[in-house]
């Protein structure tokens, strides 16, 4: 389907499980790698396919369609698709089904299912930098498929308030609605300007793709980010964002988006395959390959 898959040496005998990410402005991701360095780890061979639906000719359906019959295992999900993969898989996890975005896809006889490893991931690469500390008010900047799981982990990190800032504003509406349904008595608010969200915030979020390679920038001015404690950017293409330089330059803890990335590559590995694997080997062998900072 695409010429852009990445192959990694089988162990003798084995089948290759033929995986997929299908999202826009991927051409950096670093997904084939940690699945193929991942099937290294565990004795069995991999393809991993880079799927682009305008570069195919293909509407996201068409695509899925087409890979839903295509012998892959499973699909990675980036932006913007996530959400619309939702509504084509079966979630059995009732928090998944809430938040209304997946970014795994699994394959079987029986259909396909959807689960979210951006939510667990998020939730590891957090308590890895943060511990125990409570997530506090948190301003989450981007209401799309990344920014729903990151609010949804929040939950779980104790959150004491969240303010949402999105341009589109039923995207905000819609995560409101999903969230009051699962934490009613949490406090949630919608602003236009990521620096109203900003001002009193513990915790800084950005969801968006600003900051990304091919969308340079950053969602949120350095002055806006005084008296919060810390800050996430779930972009990892660059690895350092100006987001988080102006974070780190303002004395907040940091949360990398390369954190999200390998974190939820691990989960997402253990459904593909159904095989453990080292996180430490995995980070070692990601670095050597120059896609990661040292473990």
């Amino acid at each position: 389907m695409s010429n852009s898959a990445e192959q990694h040496a089988p162990a003798a005998g084995a089948a290759a499980l033929k995986l997929g990410l299908i999202g826009d402005n991927i051409a950096r991701s670093q997904a084939p790698l940690l699945h193929g360095l991942a099937g290294r780890l565990a004795g069995r061979a991999v393809t991993y396919e880079r799927l682009v639906p305008r570069e195919l000719g293909l509407a996201f359906d068409e695509l899925f369609a087409r890979c839903a019959v295509g012998g892959y295992r499973g699909l990675n999900i980036t932006y913007p698709y996530k959400e619309q993969a939702a509504r084509k898989v079966r979630i059995d996890d009732p928090l998944v089904r809430a938040m209304g975005a997946v970014n795994t896809v699994i394959f079987e006889q029986a259909g396909a299912s959807g689960f979210n490893t951006d939510y667990s991931g998020f939730i590891a690469a957090y308590r890895a930098v943060r511990g125990d500390s409570p997530a506090g008010h948190v301003a989450l900047i981007g209401a799309g498929g990344v920014g729903k799981a990151i609010a949804f982990a929040l939950l779980t990190l104790g959150i004491e308030a969240l303010t949402i800032a999105d341009l589109d504003l039923a995207k905000a509406e819609d995560l409101v609605a999903r969230l009051q349904a699962a934490a009613p008595a949490l406090p949630v608010q919608i602003v236009g300007d990521p620096r109203a969200a900003a001002a009193g915030a513990d915790g800084l979020v950005n969801g968006t793709p600003v900051g990304m390679i091919g969308h340079e920038g950053t969602p949120l001015p350095r002055e806006a980010m005084a008296g919060a404690r810390w800050a996430f950017d779930a972009i990892y293409t660059p690895l350092e964002t100006q987001f988080l330089a102006d974070a780190a330059a303002e004395g907040l803890v940091v949360i990398t988006g390369y954190e999200l990335f390998f974190h939820q590559g691990v989960d997402a590995w253990r459904l593909f395959a159904g095989l453990p694997v080292d996180p430490g080997d995995l980070r070692r062998l990601l670095h050597e390959a120059g896609a990661g900072p040292a473990a």
